[in-house]
């Protein structure tokens, strides 16, 4: 009888230290995921800050006098420049930097006004900055 006491009070104590084990690993595994939940919410806030920044940015260094969202007016529109360089796989920020040739309209007379803008407006803008137009402009739906 008292062995059969001390089998079951063993087995207790085993039963419950396991069970404590896999509550650790469940908390572990929920506190993983909400963290990464966070991070993920913090990069879509910093992604939809940035965009916001762009768009701002677009408007007050006069792009959007040139491009549009849909329609070409004296440059090609916003979604037909974001799909060529998509396409070509071009970097919109090395364009706006004046470190990449136009891909998008080639017409020379185009391209120096574009270069002649582009040298007025964005030359004192910062590669944030830049990349923050070029997000805002991928946003374009």
């Amino acid at each position: 009888m008292k062995k059969s006491l001390f089998v079951l009070g063993i087995a207790a104590v085993l039963f419950v230290s396991c069970g404590e084990k896999k509550k650790e690993e469940v908390k572990k595994e929920v506190e993983t995921k909400v963290e990464t939940v966070k991070e993920e919410v913090k990069t879509e806030v910093a992604a939809v800050d940035n965009i916001e920044l762009g768009k701002k940015l677009f408007a007050e260094k006069t792009c959007a006098t040139c491009h549009q969202p849909d329609a070409k007016v004296i440059g090609p529109s916003i979604k037909e420049i974001v799909k060529v360089y998509a396409e070509q796989k071009g970097n919109i920020v090395t364009f706006l930097k004046g470190e990449a040739e136009a891909i998008v309209d080639k017409d020379p007379g185009q391209v120096a006004i574009m270069k002649a803008n582009l040298d007025g407006f964005v030359k004192d803008m910062s590669g944030d900055e830049l990349a923050a137009v070029a997000a805002y402009m991928r946003s374009v739906k």
